[in-house]
């Protein structure tokens, strides 16, 4: 059994990363014909590793359902940025509690990903939850069958590393598309911004091997993917952990130069946003004019406190420079109102820098006290009535941008690479433009799995509609 721990997840030694790649499945189908049920929540690494968790079962026998109910196999896996992300999970797990007491007694039921890096949930788990048959962290993933396995034959486990982390290549995934992919290029995080549990729960920050990214997008753009999207919890520090590794930019340079039809990456970090970066995105036309790039706040203030290590000039530079060379682009953001200190001028700086940037959209998200973080030690006075306030406010601005941002598309031919069918109506298609923006087009099913030129009829907050030219 390992349980996790805060104090080890903090540390960041000098040992070198180990670079290994994953071990073939043993016992193919010791699961054979068995049903899996399996639940995602958090951000999109987090989607990535349900791809890898798919791969991981199928290998061994067991069978996708959709309901829960269904399941011999259930997984959650979790995220653990805010509050509410626990109180959706342990609500999903009553529901599997009751059916596993009722319907299935062998049922089942596992719990991974970034909440089981927590030591808090996991004395939960063991206190409260003894009915969860599996724990395991995300520096454990890839052990998954092997889990399972020793699960079917009696061995309970509770594997959560608080470890710095490895790098496991040659791993496959079972993608949720045939045209778009997630491509990992590091892991984990350095920057311990103040609010934050990521570092904690992901380990220390620990890039990948160049040509064995390249190698991923070259696979890829064979197997006829259109878009691939360079993963990272800040994806534009990439190689600063790596001796004689290119950088950010130089990698973004050489994904174009493979010709794939898009490219995207997310998430970027302000500090880390070098000029070459600008320049590459602006030269190459299949790197999307779509950029991501979290603001949090408005304060230069509450940017001390959070650890964020700029300042709201300084991104106002960055942004300005963005915007000048990278021709058409998309700019959205994050935002989190209430972190405590948080003034009302305070917040007045925030809705400022709204006005200033116009951002096409943002997430915005009322401050989360998460165990163990140095914002959770901070007094905080703003009462949830007052952040709600505030957060409605933020949004009102927010969605007045967005809609402007999406009337300036009403008119205009955009490229749409086509993913389905809305999940809305089905009677049209839904796809994406170069700069991220969702369009439903009323268009031929055949459309499916291409980008196609797209006439744009009608602007929404959240949105746009299109005819296929």
């Amino acid at each position: 059994m390992k349980f996790p721990n805060l104090e080890d997840a903090r540390l960041r030694n000098k040992e070198a990363v180990r670079y290994y790649d994953a071990q073939p499945i043993d016992n193919p189908s010791f699961f054979h014909g068995k049903k899996y049920f399996l639940k995602t929540y958090g951000c999109q690494m987090n989607v990535h590793d349900s791809e890898l968790i798919r791969n991981l079962v199928e290998g061994i026998g067991f069978l996708s359902v959709d309901k829960m109910e269904d399941a011999d196999l259930v997984i959650l896996n979790t995220c653990a940025i805010r509050e509410n992300a626990h109180d959706k999970v342990f609500g999903f797990l009553g529901r599997c509690k009751h059916v596993k007491e009722v319907k299935n007694p062998n049922m089942i039921i596992c719990l991974c990903g970034c909440m089981a890096q927590e030591p808090g949930v996991c004395e939960d788990i063991l206190n409260r939850h003894r009915y969860i048959d599996l724990v395991f962290g995300t520096h454990d993933m890839h052990n998954l069958p092997t889990y399972l396995v020793n699960l079917k034959r009696g061995q309970t486990d509770f594997e959560v590393s608080s470890v710095e982390g490895d790098v496991v290549e040659n791993l496959e995934y079972k993608r949720d598309s045939k045209y778009q992919a997630w491509v990992n290029i590091m892991y984990g995080c350095d920057k311990f911004c103040t609010y934050c549990i990521v570092p904690y729960t992901r380990g220390k920050q620990r890039s990948r091997r160049s040509q064995k990214i390249i190698d991923e997008v070259e696979k890829l753009k064979g197997e006829g993917y259109l878009e691939v999207t360079l993963l990272g919890q800040n994806v534009n520090a990439y190689g600063k952990d790596l001796e004689g590794e290119i950088s950010f930019a130089d990698l973004l340079e050489r994904v174009a130069k493979t010709g794939i039809e898009r490219v995207r990456f997310v998430t970027s970090h302000p500090w880390d946003f070098t000029d070459d970066m600008i320049e590459t995105i602006g030269k190459y036309p299949n790197i999307m004019p779509y950029i991501h790039l979290p603001i949090q706040s408005g304060s230069d203030k509450i940017l001390r406190a959070m650890g964020r290590r700029y300042t709201k000039e300084k991104y106002l530079q960055l942004f300005d420079k963005i915007k000048a060379v990278v021709p058409n682009v998309a700019i959205t953001t994050d935002i989190i109102v209430g972190f405590p200190g948080e003034t009302e001028d305070d917040f007045r700086e925030t809705l400022d820098i709204v006005e200033r940037c116009k951002f096409d959209g943002a997430f915005t998200f009322i401050f989360s006290k998460r165990e163990g973080t140095p914002a959770a030690r901070l007094n905080d006075e703003i009462s949830l009535r007052e952040k709600e306030k505030r957060l409605s406010r933020l949004n009102e601005l927010v969605n007045k941008y967005s809609l402007e941002a999406n009337k300036r598309y009403v008119g205009k031919i955009e490229k749409v690479l086509i993913t389905g069918k809305s999940e809305k109506d089905e009677n049209f298609l839904a796809g994406y433009t170069e700069t991220m923006k969702l369009v439903n087009v009323q268009g031929n099913i055949d459309y499916i799995g291409q980008i196609i030129p797209v006439k744009i009829t009608e602007a929404k907050s959240f949105s746009l509609n299109g005819e296929a030219v």
